[in-house]
């Protein structure tokens, strides 16, 4: 059986989403978020998401880590700096874990799991849920969507984890 943990970088939240299973058979799966508050400093708030994050994986050990690709839009570029700052210690977690890990663009992950790459927040939520068999909604989005790169990974474990050991930041 593998286990894939997938995660949506952000500095309020940051989602969480692990499944088990094998190929397109989801054995199990968890889900949450690994919240901040605006009232503190950035580097404390980074320090927060890096070390509950190495916890997670220090008791999970999963088989791959797969996060969401950052991407910046030009009207916000402040935004996109943080949150390459957020997935930059995201990464270094996963890296002091020594897990595999792979990014994908939200866009992908929406177009693998619902058709459309342009698929709003619930849409995916919807898609997600429907995959693991939950009728309760998913909250926050950020979860849902950490859970969708997670089963992503899962889905593709053999292609991605062939190119992470190759050591490249590939898109898959």
């Amino acid at each position: 059986m593998i286990k894939v943990i997938g995660i949506d970088p952000g500095l309020a939240a940051t989602g969480i989403g692990i499944v088990k299973g094998t190929g397109f058979k989801v054995d199990g799966f968890s889900y949450g978020s690994i919240n901040t508050s605006k009232n503190i400093s950035l580097p404390t708030r980074l320090d927060q998401i890096f070390s509950k994050l190495t916890l997670i994986l220090k008791d999970e050990k999963p088989d791959l880590m797969v996060v969401e690709d950052v991407f910046s839009m030009e009207k916000y570029p402040k935004s996109g700096i943080i949150l390459g700052k957020v997935s930059g210690v995201v990464l270094l977690a996963g890296s002091r874990a020594d897990v595999p890990l792979i990014e994908i663009p939200v866009r992908e992950a929406k177009q693998v799991l619902t058709g459309n790459g342009n698929a709003t927040k619930m849409q995916l939520e919807k898609a997600v849920r429907h995959l693991v068999g939950l009728t309760a909604p998913i909250r926050p989005y950020h979860a849902s969507d950490a859970l969708s790169l997670a089963l992503i990974g899962l889905f593709r474990y053999k292609k991605c984890i062939g190119k992470s050991l190759r050591g490249k930041a590939e898109h898959l």
